[in-house]
């Protein structure tokens, strides 16, 4: 084959790929263009079978994160329930100072006391 030949060939199909791959190309098409009614039909069915998808899968991913946003609701009402049961058991304890606290506190030298005369 000559090199001309070769060329067009490689034209012709990359030219064929390219109208394929937009034809399998989910979307909205224009239907208005379509000249027959059974064309024009088949092009409004493909529309709203497109929109029934999406509609579809966004009320599925919709969904999902209603249902996380639920548990951890959820969640967070029960670290409250036990964080308020915490704070009524602490708030109902007798305030007893603890005895290790108390005995460093007599211990302990005060930081601006003079220093002992000696007695001998």
């Amino acid at each position: 084959m000559t090199r001309r030949t070769m060329t067009m060939a490689m034209l012709m199909t990359l030219g064929c790929g390219g109208v394929a791959a937009a034809q399998d190309v989910p979307g909205i098409e224009i239907c208005t263009a379509e000249k027959t009614m059974e064309r024009r039909t088949s092009c409004l069915q493909s529309n709203v079978e497109f929109l029934h998808r999406s509609l579809d899968k966004t009320r599925r991913d919709q969904q999902q994160r209603l249902d996380a946003a639920n548990r951890q609701i959820e969640a967070l009402k029960s670290a409250l329930a036990e964080m308020q049961t915490t704070l009524t058991a602490l708030r109902a304890a007798p305030k007893q100072p603890e005895p290790a606290a108390a005995a460093a506190k007599d211990s302990a030298p005060a930081k601006n006391a003079a220093p002992k005369p000696d007695a001998k």
